[in-house]
């Protein structure tokens, strides 16, 4: 299937589950199971309960999704780079 075909919905986090997945609650309110997309494991980019997320789906398979992004939300910042002295 290609990528064009995927769609891509708002949600939140709702519980954290073995291997990488997640319970989301999207927007609709369906509730899927979601895995975390190869960029957000390989750049270390956390995601816990409460966090609002959007989540990709395919029209085939609408009890499963790939987490591709993750919102900052307010005071989400990462600590300031630099600040370490080495």
């Amino acid at each position: 299937m290609s990528k064009e075909g995927l769609m891509t919905l708002d949600g939140h986090v709702e519980e954290m589950l073995p291997d990488g997945r997640f319970r989301i609650m999207l927007a609709n309110g369906h509730r899927i199971t979601a895995y975390t997309a190869g960029k957000m494991r390989r750049y270390r980019i956390r995601t816990v309960v409460g966090d609002s997320v959007q989540v990709e789906m395919s029209p085939y398979d609408l009890d499963k999704g790939r987490l591709i992004y993750r919102d900052r939300g307010p005071g989400g910042g990462g600590a300031a780079r630099g600040t370490r002295r080495r």
